[in-house]
């Protein structure tokens, strides 16, 4: 297994504090970018950004949509770890920012995510209205221009997002939809392909989205309906005796989220990650992201 050590880089694009300089990435590297709402959806992707970065030698990149300081709900269980009132909203609003983003960066730090772009939007009350985060909540041109600046920055091979299923957060649904315009507003030869997550379970094909086509009113959501999803099994084995699987390394980064007392409910729920590839994808590119999740799946 290949190992690599980790030195950050952190943009709040508007100013960027850099922890290191990051060099041009050659093209023959693998580069991933993750592109999530809140600190914590992370999580879906965690066991295939931990196979990129240690066993592909891939670099991943994660852009940071909101501010995090909606997600005082079930905070009640880090009070005494942090010595504050986060259940308080007013309290929550003040140092959820800071707090989710050290928790962020904790869990990447498990699974080998390079670099951090915070974009700092308002992350308020749960809805499942897009229109309302996009024309209310957000700037979403300014969203949209800093992912397009970001994925310009580096040659991204794939761009992760989640799968913006109708009975969904806005929030996540948002940042896809976001996601993909920015890398279809890309010059051709430098789109990335752009991958659509759900968590599933092997056990219960019932689990999670088992029917998507595309989000009602956003075509550009539309996934190919001749390609089922790929698939990254959480129970591969991680070591000889097949008793260390991925989804230790899951339950590593979920408990770096301390605030967010449900992630163990959640984000742990399945045994798969899986991937739609987007309609408005080249198709040519289909081939090649088949071959990349057949080296996810075989190679040691």
């Amino acid at each position: 297994m290949k190992r690599q050590s980790y030195t950050p880089f952190i943009a709040f694009l508007g100013s960027v504090v850099c922890a290191a300089p990051v060099a041009a990435q050659g093209d023959d590297e693998l580069n991933v970018l993750v592109v999530v709402a809140h600190p914590d959806d992370d999580a879906m992707f965690a066991a295939t950004v931990y196979k990129i970065t240690h066993t592909l030698a891939g670099n991943v990149d994660l852009a940071l949509i909101t501010d995090g300081s909606g997600g005082f709900r079930y905070a009640q269980l880090a009070e005494p770890i942090y010595g504050l009132d986060l259940t308080d909203e007013k309290v929550a609003r003040q140092h959820l920012p800071a707090i989710r983003k050290r928790e962020l960066m904790a869990g990447g730090a498990i699974v080998g995510v390079r670099n951090y772009f915070f974009l700092d939007e308002y992350d308020d009350a749960y809805t499942e209205n897009i229109d309302s985060v996009l024309t209310y909540v957000w700037d979403a041109d300014e969203v949209r221009e800093r992912l397009g600046a970001i994925m310009m920055r580096v040659a991204y091979d794939y761009v992760f997002v989640h799968l913006p299923t109708p009975n969904f957060h806005a929030h996540h649904k948002a940042a896809s939809i976001l996601a993909l315009e920015a890398a279809l507003e890309l010059p051709e030869e430098q789109r990335p392909v752009v991958l659509g997550s759900f968590v599933g379970d092997s056990e219960n094909p019932q689990f999670g989205p088992t029917d998507f086509s595309e989000h009602p009113g956003y075509p550009i959501t539309r996934v190919r309906a001749d390609t089922p999803p790929f698939v990254f099994d959480r129970t591969q084995p991680l070591s000889e005796d097949g008793r260390l699987d991925y989804q230790i390394i899951v339950n590593w980064l979920i408990a770096e989220h301390k605030s967010q007392g449900t992630m163990q409910l959640l984000m742990n729920a399945g045994d798969i990650e899986r991937f739609w590839f987007f309609e408005a994808n080249d198709p040519s590119a289909l081939a090649e992201t088949r071959e990349f999740f057949e080296q996810l799946a075989t190679a040691k």
